[in-house]
């Protein structure tokens, strides 16, 4: 019963997705708080009768949250092409962690400075990369790493005439600021 073990994590994933507090999710699904949190922390056995009220507020169906016991390891989703970056997804949607391959092509327009909740790491994979972070301007070259709190104003962008292509992991919260923004556009 190894999915049903992981139900509580799913479900956890798709309600941070949508940005959505346990409160949020509790209150448009009729129930308390707390057993939502016991749900997700596989403190409370899932029924149907939590369940269905749950997902359908998510707009995903209960078999989103069983896992097939020898599913594809493959990761199949769309590239996004944004604002000077192509950005690749090297992690499934519901992972706890999300990394991604962002190629920073020269030339883009600047942005200006973000702010997040949550860390970043990003490591050069190709190129040069531009990384603004409060103050502090900082060019990397291939092979060089960077770690830092997004709470912090930070850009990046390709150093020179060449993209810059990067690796870069960040948590849920990040993930939907830098790439779930742009689809409201």
């Amino acid at each position: 019963m190894d999915e049903l073990r992981q139900l509580g994590a799913r479900l956890r994933s798709a309600r941070q997705e949508r940005g959505w507090t346990l409160d949020d999710l509790a209150e448009r699904a009729g129930m308390s708080a707390s057993t939502l949190s016991r749900l997700e922390s596989g403190k409370r056995q899932a029924s149907l009768e939590l369940l269905l009220p749950l997902t359908r507020q998510l707009g995903i169906r209960i078999d989103d949250l069983l896992e097939p016991r020898n599913r594809d390891p493959r990761v199949h989703r769309d590239t996004i092409r944004r604002e000077g970056m192509t950005i690749a997804p090297l992690t499934r949607e519901e992972s706890e962690v999300r990394a991604f391959k962002i190629t920073y092509h020269p030339h883009a327009l600047e942005c200006a400075p973000q702010t997040h909740d949550g860390h970043e790491w990003l490591y050069v994979m190709s190129g040069r990369l531009r990384l603004t972070l409060g103050e502090q301007e900082l060019v990397l070259s291939r092979g060089e790493a960077a770690e830092f709190d997004t709470t912090t104003p930070h850009r990046m962008r390709a150093a020179g005439n060449r993209p810059a292509e990067v690796i870069s992991i960040f948590n849920t919260v990040g993930e939907r600021l830098h790439l779930r923004s742009w689809d409201a556009e």
